[in-house]
C-alpha cells in the first residue's frame, strides 16, 4: 500500500483537523454480507428497521468512522451491485464533487438508473459523466439558456406567488388552515412552465393536470428510494413491489407524453436554439422535460415545503425579524430587486440554513476513477479504482465537528462570520461558493434556486406578520398545514 500511496491524490481542499500532522491511514470499517442476503438486509434496516437516519448513525458508531462500507437501495434484484463506501461528514463528502476524480455516469439515482424510456431513449444530462461530448453541449445550452431568462425569474416568480397568496387566504378564511404543499406544487409548476414556455400551463392541453403528472412520472423512477410508510401494508410486500423490480414506463407512458407534447408546442424557441447549437430537437425536448420536471420541479417539491416547515417551527421572533429586514431594505430600495435581495443579511441566511438542515436531494454518488485518499477529520482512508463512493447529505451538513447545534434551525447562523460556513453547504452536488460549469456536476439552476427561495420569504413577509405550521413526513420531503396566518398590518 506505501508504495502505490504517493501516486495518490487528496480528495479534497479541506485541511487535516491538525495542521502539519499527517492522518493515519486506515482500512475501511464495515460488511457487505453476503451478496443476496446482505444487500436485502441492509435494505430492510434502511427502510424498516432503523430508517435512514438511523441506518447511517448506528454504523457509524458501530465503526467509530464516517467512512464505511455497507450496501444501499435498493440492491437485488434491480442493481446488480449495490456495494457502497459512505462519506457522511463535512470533510470527505466533497470527493464527490470533484469529477477528476469520481465518474458520474448513470449514478444521479445510486445504484441502478431507470429505463431511458422514461427520457425518450436518451441518457440525459443529468446521468451523463462530464468526460462525455454530449454532456459539454447539453449543460452549456442549458447554463446560456438560464442566463438568457435570467431577467424573467423575479416577475415571473412573484407573478405565481400572488396567485399561491390568494388561494392561501382563501382557504384559511374558509376552514381555518391550508395545506401547502398541493398549492406549492401547483404554483411551482405554474412557474416553471412560464419560464421556459411563456405561458400558462393552463393555456396548453395540459390544463391543471401537470403537477400530478410530472409526480406520477418520478413516482415510477424514484420508487426504489421511497418507503410509503402505510402500516397496513406489510413491510415485505411493499418491498417487493416497490424495491425489488423496476415499475414499467408502459404506466406512465401516456402522461409522459402529454408532458413531452406540451413543452414540444410551446417552448418552440427554445428547442429552435437548440438545434442551431447541434442538438436534435426531439432530444432536446427531452432534456427540457427532465429539467423542468424532474430538476426544477422535482426540487422545489421538496425544498419550498421544507422552507416554509423551518421558518413557521421557528416562530414569531424570527419572523418579525425577517419582516423587518425585507421591509425596511423593499422600502429604501424601492422594490424587489436583485440588489435589495443582496442586502438583506437574514433572509439569505434562512434560505442558506434550510438548505444545509433539509437539502432537496440527500444523496450523491460518484464511482472512483482511480485509486484516490479520501479523509475525514480523523483518518484517511484508501478508495480502489471502481468502488462506488455514496454521501449522504442530511449528515454531511450537520456534521457537528463544523456546525455547533447542527439539528436547530439557527436561521442568522450564516451571518456575519458565520458567511465562512457557507462553503460546507453542498446541497447543489457542489459547494454552495462554486458555480456550476460544463465541467463539473453542479446543478446548472444552483443560484435561481436560492434566489427563488429569498423572493419567496420576501414576497411573504411583505404580506403576512407571522403563521404557524403542522408538519409530516412524505415520500418525497416534509408535509406543511399552515394552521394560523396573520396578515401585514
Amino acid at each position: 500500500m506505501s508504495s502505490s500511496s504517493s501516486k495518490l491524490h487528496p480528495s479534497s481542499d479541506e485541511p487535516p483537523p491538525s495542521p502539519g500532522s499527517k492522518l493515519p491511514l486506515l482500512e475501511i470499517p464495515g460488511t457487505y454480507g453476503s451478496p443476496l442476503f446482505g444487500a436485502i438486509r441492509d435494505r430492510f434496516d434502511y427502510f424498516y428497521n432503523q430508517g435512514q437516519d438511523e441506518f447511517f448513525q448506528s454504523r457509524i458508531q458501530k465503526y467509530g468512522s464516517t467512512v464505511f462500507r455497507t450496501n444501499m437501495p435498493p440492491g437485488p434484484f434491480m442493481a446488480s451491485n449495490p456495494r457502497v463506501i459512505t462519506v457522511l461528514d463535512a470533510i470527505s463528502f466533497p470527493i464527490l464533487f470533484d469529477t477528476s476524480k469520481v465518474e458520474k455516469k448513470n449514478v444521479l439515482d445510486g445504484t441502478y438508473m431507470p429505463s431511458t424510456s422514461f427520457t425518450g431513449g436518451y441518457r440525459v444530462c443529468a446521468y451523463l459523466d462530464p468526460s462525455e461530448p454530449t454532456h459539454s453541449t447539453l449543460k452549456h445550452f442549458f447554463l446560456s439558456l438560464l442566463a438568457s431568462l435570467h431577467h424573467k425569474f423575479i416577475p415571473t416568480f412573484q407573478a405565481t406567488l400572488s396567485d399561491l397568496f390568494t388561494v392561501i387566504d382563501d382557504e384559511i378564511s374558509k376552514k381555518g388552515q391550508v395545506y401547502f404543499n398541493t398549492l406549492s406544487d401547483n404554483m411551482s409548476f405554474e412557474f416553471v412552465f412560464r419560464l421556459f414556455c411563456g405561458k400558462s400551463p393552463s393555456e396548453t392541453k395540459l390544463g391543471s393536470k401537470g403537477p400530478d403528472l410530472v409526480t406520477s412520472w418520478l413516482f415510477f423512477q424514484l420508487h426504489p428510494l421511497i418507503s410509503l410508510g402505510l402500516t397496513f401494508v406489510p413491510n415485505f410486500l411493499e418491498d417487493l413491489l416497490l424495491h425489488t423490480f423496476p415499475l414499467p414506463f408502459f404506466a406512465v407512458k401516456s402522461q409522459y407524453k402529454k408532458l413531452y407534447d406540451a413543452f414540444y408546442a410551446s417552448a418552440g424557441s427554445i428547442l429552435d436554439a437548440a438545434e442551431k447549437n447541434g442538438i436534435k430537437r426531439d432530444e432536446a425536448c427531452h432534456n427540457l422535460v427532465f429539467l423542468a420536471g424532474f430538476n426544477a420541479f422535482g426540487g422545489m417539491k421538496t425544498l419550498i415545503p421544507a422552507l416554509f416547515k423551518w421558518v413557521g417551527l421557528a416562530g414569531e421572533s424570527l419572523h418579525r425579524r425577517l419582516a423587518n429586514e425585507i421591509r425596511t431594505v423593499v422600502k429604501s430600495e424601492g422594490g424587489v430587486t436583485l440588489a435589495s435581495l443582496n442586502k438583506m443579511a437574514l433572509t439569505k441566511s434562512v434560505v442558506y440554513e434550510a438548505l444545509r438542515i433539509e437539502p432537496p436531494v440527500p444523496y450523491q454518488y460518484g464511482k472512483a476513477k482511480e485509486d484516490v485518499v479520501v479523509h475525514s477529520h480523523d483518518a484517511s482512508y484508501l478508495i480502489k479504482k471502481g468502488e462506488m463512493i455514496f454521501g449522504y447529505q442530511p449528515l454531511a451538513t450537520k456534521d457537528p465537528r463544523v456546525f455547533a447545534n447542527p439539528e436547530q434551525f439557527v436561521g442568522d447562523r450564516f451571518v456575519g462570520d458565520g458567511e465562512k460556513l457557507i462553503k460546507y453547504i453542498y446541497w447543489s452536488n457542489g459547494r454552495e461558493i462554486d458555480d456550476p460549469t460544463v465541467e463539473n456536476k453542479q446543478c446548472p439552476a444552483k443560484d435561481l434556486v436560492v434566489l427563488l427561495s429569498r423572493v419567496m420569504l420576501v414576497e411573504f413577509f411583505l404580506s403576512y406578520d407571522t403563521f404557524t405550521v403542522e408538519i409530516g413526513k412524505l415520500l418525497l420531503g416534509s408535509s406543511v398545514t399552515i394552521k394560523s396566518l396573520t396578515k401585514a398590518t
